[in-house]
């Protein structure tokens, strides 16, 4: 391989090289699993040399067939990169060995609070169908896992962190079953994790508002440290759009809170949600910017001329997607939000509960899953693809002009191995 150029199937095809590769984040240093190349402690101010950095793409006479890369030095001081500089492989610093420096994974949608994983092992039941008849069994379900909540999800963040992800965006029950006991144990968990692990929390009334009477629990949460007031399915879990989506709304304005709601709906309930929560978005501008919709799988039902619409005022109104890059759904309407200008960040929801059993904790399986399914399969769209699990932060723009990293930036972020995969068996050399 030619030190100018990587091929990105290294880190784009194979989840497994950032397991072992290194992540680098505030106040937390390198953790290696697989050597003993970087020290696995704090560090406030130290050096790095001889990192790859993507710094252009290289074109044929059609499109984009390669990616330039170069090696630097980089000095860090308290969480910030603070110099760039040309590579210094004799300088007294830490020996990156070539890995290519990309920006750490964020998971923007998950649910820490309620997993089977590090416990035995239990798949969902297939009896439960809908919605309501999941929130039924999870009323019988929550008292069993709460006992176990906070080391679960100890053990959750784990697995995040080594896969390269050093931040989540976790959705915690809110309701009558697990009242705040469910918040109070992750934000234990969260309180014991591990060094450079950051998390926002939202209040997420899984239950429903109006359906499970948790109003007052929705209040007191509110004031418990969380950052985002959630929601679901207003019409098919409470039977209001209106009534719901005013309260919720409410509910972040009061307490300085951003949106983020569950709406799973793909029928004429789902777009009336959609078109509601903008219209409550444009009366308050200050949830402009702070107002996401998860999942959202209506839009994967629109006609192209809904759609145009539809994307025009999300973006307008400033507000965000957050998907699973689902699968066995409509498809997801990706590149179209992305066209918009609409942010669009990627989550892994569950990892193993009584929802759904799959789930790896890799947001480079979000990315994989993304470019397959739209099949950007080609150089310039696995470059895109990577930002769906990086909350949009890529080494380089659609116009391959290099925008992280910048001085200044959050010293956060994952050193991959340019190793070359190995042939399958009969490829030729």
């Amino acid at each position: 391989m030619s030190n100018k150029q990587l091929n990105r199937r290294n880190f784009l095809s194979q989840t497994i090289a950032l397991t072992g590769a290194g992540l680098l984040s505030p106040s937390f240093g390198f953790a290696d699993s697989s050597s003993e190349m970087y020290p696995n402690q704090p560090h406030s101010k130290f050096m790095l040399k001889n990192v790859r950095m993507e710094t252009g793409f290289i074109r044929d006479e059609i499109e984009v067939i390669a990616t330039e890369t170069k090696l630097f030095t980089i000095k860090v001081e308290n969480g910030k990169i603070i110099e760039i500089l040309p590579n210094n492989p004799v300088a007294d610093a830490i020996d990156a060995q070539g890995y290519l420096m990309l920006p750490a994974m964020k998971d923007m949608h998950i649910h820490l609070d309620k997993t089977y994983y590090s416990g035995p092992w239990k798949a969902r039941e297939s009896k439960f169908r809908t919605v309501k008849e999941l929130i039924e069994h999870e009323k019988e379900v929550i008292p069993t896992l709460l006992p176990h909540s906070t080391e679960r999800a100890k053990k959750l963040i784990e697995l995040l962190h080594s896969k390269g992800t050093d931040f989540a965006r976790s959705h915690v029950n809110i309701e009558p079953t697990s009242k705040l006991d469910s918040l109070k144990n992750l934000q234990k968990a969260l309180e014991a994790k591990e060094a450079g692990f950051g998390a926002e929390l939202v209040a997420f009334p899984q239950h429903g508002v109006f359906y499970s009477g948790s109003q007052d629990l929705m209040r007191e949460a509110a004031d418990m440290g969380i950052d985002f007031i959630g929601g679901v399915d207003p019409y098919s879990i409470d039977g209001h759009i209106e009534k719901t989506m005013d309260f919720t709304v409410q509910l972040a304005l009061d307490y300085g809170k951003g949106l983020d709601i569950h709406l799973h709906e793909t029928g004429e309930s789902g777009l009336k949600t959609v078109e509601y929560l903008i219209a409550k978005v444009r009366e308050n501008p200050v949830l402009k910017g702070k107002t996401y919709l998860s999942h959202c799988f209506i839009l994967g039902a629109l006609d192209s001329k809904t759609l145009e619409a539809t994307c025009e005022a999300l973006a307008d109104a400033q507000i965000g997607i957050t998907t699973t890059v689902p699968i066995g759904y409509n498809v997801m309407p990706i590149p179209k939000l992305i066209e918009h200008g609409i942010p669009v960040m990627a989550g892994t929801d569950c990892v193993t509960d009584h929802w759904q059993p799959f789930g790896t904790g890799s947001m480079l399986d979000k990315a994989k899953t993304m470019a397959e399914l739209y099949r950007y399969n080609h150089e310039f769209g696995l470059s895109r693809c990577l930002g769906i699990g990086t909350k949009g932060v890529t080494p380089l723009d659609k116009d391959g002009n290099q925008v992280w990293p910048k001085v200044g930036d959050e010293a956060s972020f994952n050193l991959v191995p340019p190793v070359p995969p190995k042939p399958w068996p009969g490829y030729p050399p």
